[in-house]
């Protein structure tokens, strides 16, 4: 996997977990998004970052704004500078 940047996978990381809460796949998200299931998968790794419609798309998909996976994403970030 290509290291991004940690925004790329606190974003992703935010993704992954508010689908855990709902139980929606990477199969679904793929369906969603009009992707390749593997394809989704290197978003939901943080390997590719997610573009801003596909946020946005994928927000409204969870019932979250985008705007609030952001702010968990740099919020997730803030908390690893304070520990490092």
């Amino acid at each position: 996997m290509t290291k991004h940047a940690p925004t790329t996978e606190a974003v992703a990381s935010e993704v992954r977990a508010e689908m855990g809460r709902q139980r929606k796949t990477q199969a679904d998200l793929a369906g969603v998004l009009g992707i390749y299931t593997a394809t989704a998968g290197r978003r939901l790794d943080g390997s590719v970052p997610f573009d801003v419609v596909e946020l946005a798309t994928v927000a409204r998909w969870l019932g979250v704004k985008a705007s609030e996976i952001m702010a968990r994403a740099e919020r997730a970030l803030n908390d690893l500078a304070v520990s490092a």
